[in-house]
């Protein structure tokens, strides 16, 4: 692993996977391909480690010859592949979106990698998928393993499934050396505002109302970005080729739980704010179409084999995301201050 293009590395995990490999491996060099959409932005690449390692192209993963340019100029050996329309609720708005990013960009940067590591060794091609894949699981069930039967219900996570698929199909037809690792709901800096965790605490701090979708029961295991990275760069150091890998933050809360968590953090940092307390603003709106009950992973796979611990537990997890958005007020104003975002928050949380 000497040449790594990160694709969607303007993003929310990828930004952070960035960072973590740049500070972590001084003999990698580092490509961030990123067409820059609403969730992608430069300010999330501001003040790398060891820039000079690091270079940005903005590109389309569905453009092929665009692909197949970065790949030669900078020799990439390594593909780490986040690149993907995540949220649920815009699959359910706008579902093309999805099929063309996470679908046909996949098969584009599979056939692109296929193309230009034709009898090469060393090579890897990462792709970063979703617990949502597998369907909602029943309060008393247990975690999901890695050769559990797909069952996706959104959208979202039916175009993920499509493009787990792809890949697994290239590694068996083609030979092509990947791993794949499926994640829980992951959080922490850089996060885009529209996300559960992100959305409570910036509304929280500015006493706008906190949308919990339902009764605010649905379940799900909370990974901070920061033990993603570490599981990435273990599975890219030391995971088996063609293997399957989760990855998961090892808590069951409710949402609801999550969300009064933060409003007891936001009500230690602004005591005097004069719509404290914070849980005053929870605010249970119509709940998502076909929203999933509950995702569990079972990690027991990373953790014998590569020996991968999480580091952040989610109490201190959240304390540590609340701070470095209160302290972050450049970066998140240039975030929400777009027409996109706007309209977004309107669209979604307007109606309900």
């Amino acid at each position: 692993m000497q040449n790594v293009l990160v694709t969607g590395g303007a993003g929310f995990i990828g930004s952070n996977f960035v960072r973590h490999l740049l500070a972590a491996r001084g003999d990698v060099k580092v490509v961030t391909y990123d067409l820059l959409t609403y969730a992608g932005s430069l300010e999330n690449l501001r003040e790398l480690p060891h820039p000079a390692r690091h270079a940005f192209v903005q590109g389309d993963i569905c453009d092929r010859a665009a692909v197949d340019a970065v790949l030669a100029a900078h020799a990439i050996d390594t593909i780490v592949h986040f690149a993907a329309e995540s949220h649920v609720d815009r699959s359910i708005a706008a579902p093309g979106d999805f099929i063309r990013t996470n679908v046909i960009g996949t098969f584009t940067l599979l056939e692109a990698a296929r193309a230009a590591w034709r009898g090469k060794d060393g090579v890897r091609f990462h792709h970063v998928s979703t617990d949502e894949v597998y369907g909602s699981l029943a309060p008393d069930e247990p975690p999901v393993v890695e050769s559990a039967a797909y069952a996706p219900r959104s959208p979202y996570a039916a175009s993920k499934a499509a493009s787990d698929h792809l890949v697994r199909a290239y590694a068996t037809t083609y030979g092509l050396a990947i791993t794949i690792s499926n994640c829980s709901n992951n959080y922490g800096p850089y996060q885009f505002p529209e996300k559960l965790i992100p959305l409570m605490i910036v509304n929280g701090a500015l006493g706008k109302p906190l949308p919990v979708y339902g009764d605010g029961k649905q379940v799900r295991d909370w990974l901070h970005v920061d033990d993603h990275c570490t599981a990435i760069l273990a599975i890219l150091e030391r995971g088996r080729p063609g293997e399957t890998y989760h990855v998961g933050g090892g808590n069951q809360p409710t949402n609801l739980e999550v969300v009064e968590a933060i409003c007891q953090l936001l009500d230690v940092r602004y005591p005097d704010a004069p719509h404290a307390p914070h849980r005053s603003l929870v605010t249970h709106v119509t709940d998502r179409p076909g929203h999933d009950r509950r995702y569990d992973l079972d990690c027991t796979k990373l953790e014998r084999e590569l020996g991968w611990r999480r580091r952040h537990g989610l109490a201190d997890g959240l304390a540590a995301t609340v701070a470095w958005y209160a302290q972050s007020g450049a970066w998140l104003a240039a975030i929400r201050d777009t027409d996109d975002y706007r309209r977004w928050i309107a669209l979604n949380y307007g109606a309900r």
